[in-house]
């Protein structure tokens, strides 16, 4: 019993000493701790959030405090833009410097058009070079902006929800080795895009080596004469090049892919295209390499179009050198609409669906082409076809009127029928020299004269192997 009574007691206490240990106090510290940590995660969320709002870099101040003539190198960071440039300066950077305009940060200004575009540049001799521009507002405002003449725009990284670069009255500027990419939606329709590289009344600009992508047009020119246009890259936008109006300019050795149109020369005079690759514009029901609408005393000369639905399309023009050509795997290689005077010379259709087709087309000159489709006849051995080509419009009459017979390309009795078909054939267009053998390069025909050992060495040698074996199996067997 006395051991019994010691336990109790001892409980007893052990109670008591619990009892006394769990304060109220002590509980309400327990759960504001409790609570204090549970909101961690929001505070270090605002504190995350609060320190990207500090690390934007406010650009206005900076250009501000600049002198004219004087060149700045911007430290990494992010800037926080729009801003205005009313001086000539430099301003310069690399990857790690980006000038970043959110819907959140605005500008007025007392030009609407130019209200809202990221950098604005409003004085002459204004450098731009190697940062990034993040462009986050749409139409019609731009990632730059150029109102004012010898602007200097290269290596620059353009994203943009709206226009790339935009320049306005803006003469003899530079813009070159830029990048300008599309980043707003992918269901954005092409209306609602803004062009790459966009210029109104500019003239004497340099437009080089910049890579447009997924834009409205990728260059757009309108009423700006003796710009040059070289080098660049056009994928994924309406137009690759767009040019309207702009006599006495050069269009020179840019590639254009996956468009739907390569190039679209409108309106112009005196215009120069040439060394330019255009492919693969084939998707649209309206695609097509380079489109000439109402052109006249230009040269196209020397381009590639290859894998469009229409390789070029010529239309409206007149007293055009359209020469060294090559027009290779379209489905209509050459389209003359209303097109008169032209001197088509030289070029050569390869592989094309239809070589070319002539609609109210009359005395254009069409001499030394080269069509692989041809078979000519060559009496002199000079290279030269003594019999005319001339383009017949059988095939393409019957497909407009019923696409479904495009599956008879080329069969024997498309063949016989389109050589039947003779109707009005004082009036085709026709090649009256066509070339009997293509001009291409000439790696491109492999040399079999050189390094090939000739077939009957190797029949003899074959031979003789095939005899000794004969032989010695049937010393063996005996």
């Amino acid at each position: 019993m006395g051991n019994a009574r010691m336990h109790i007691h001892l409980s007893n206490n052990s109670n008591n000493k619990i009892n006394q240990s769990i304060n109220p106090w002590s509980v309400l510290r327990l759960f504001l701790l409790i609570g204090m940590l549970a909101q961690l995660p929001f505070f270090s969320g605002n504190a995350s959030a609060a320190s990207k709002e500090q690390r934007f870099i406010p650009l206005q101040p900076i250009i501000n405090a600049m002198n004219p003539g004087e060149e700045i190198t911007l430290k990494p960071g992010m800037y926080l833009g729009p801003v205005n440039i009313d001086k000539s300066i430099s301003i310069l950077g690399d990857a790690s410097v980006m000038v970043v305009s959110t819907d959140s940060s605005s500008i007025q200004s007392t030009s609407t058009d130019s209200a809202g575009s990221t950098i604005n540049i409003r004085a002459d001799g204004v450098k731009l070079q190697g940062f990034t521009v993040l462009h986050q507002h749409g139409t019609p405002t731009a990632a730059i902006q150029v109102e004012a003449n010898h602007a200097e725009i290269k290596d620059i990284h353009i994203q943009t929800q709206g226009f790339g670069i935009l320049a306005r009255n803006a003469n003899e500027g530079f813009f070159g080795n830029n990048v300008i990419t599309w980043t707003g939606s992918e269901t954005t329709s092409s209306s609602q895009k803004g062009n790459g590289i966009d210029l109104y009344n500019s003239h004497r600009n340099q437009i080089e080596g910049n890579e447009i992508k997924g834009m409205l047009d990728g260059i757009y020119m309108e009423n700006s004469r003796e710009a040059i246009v070289q080098g660049n890259t056009l994928l994924h936008t309406r137009y690759g090049i767009h040019c309207m109006y702009v006599d006495g300019s050069y269009v020179l050795d840019n590639t254009g892919e996956d468009n739907i149109t390569g190039a679209m020369i409108m309106g112009v005079k005196n215009t120069t295209v040439t060394g330019n690759s255009f492919r693969k514009q084939s998707e649209n029901v309206h695609s097509q390499g380079i489109l000439l609408y109402d052109v006249h005393q230009s040269s196209i000369v020397d381009n590639i179009v290859e894998g469009n639905r229409v390789g070029m399309n010529i239309a409206e023009s007149t007293d055009n050198d359209i020469r060294g050509n090559e027009v290779l795997r379209n489905f209509i290689g050459f389209q003359l609409v209303l097109a008169e005077g032209n001197r088509l010379n030289q070029n050569q259709f390869i592989s094309n669906v239809i070589d070319a087709s002539a609609v109210d087309s009359s005395d254009n000159e069409m001499s030394s082409n080269y069509w692989d489709s041809f078979r000519g006849l060559d009496l002199n051995g000079d290279g030269i076809s003594e019999m005319a080509y001339g383009i017949n419009p059988f095939y393409e009459q019957l497909i407009s009127r019923n696409s479904a017979y495009q599956l008879f390309f080329q069969s024997p009795g498309m063949v016989f029928l389109s050589e039947l078909f003779t109707e009005g054939k004082e009036n085709w267009s026709t090649d009256q020299s066509p070339l009997m053998a293509t001009a291409m390069e000439p790696q491109l025909q492999p040399d079999k004269s050189k390094d090939i050992v000739p077939v009957w060495v190797i029949g003899v040698i074959l031979l003789s192997f095939a005899a000794s074996i004969m032989i010695y199996s049937g010393g063996l067997r005996k």
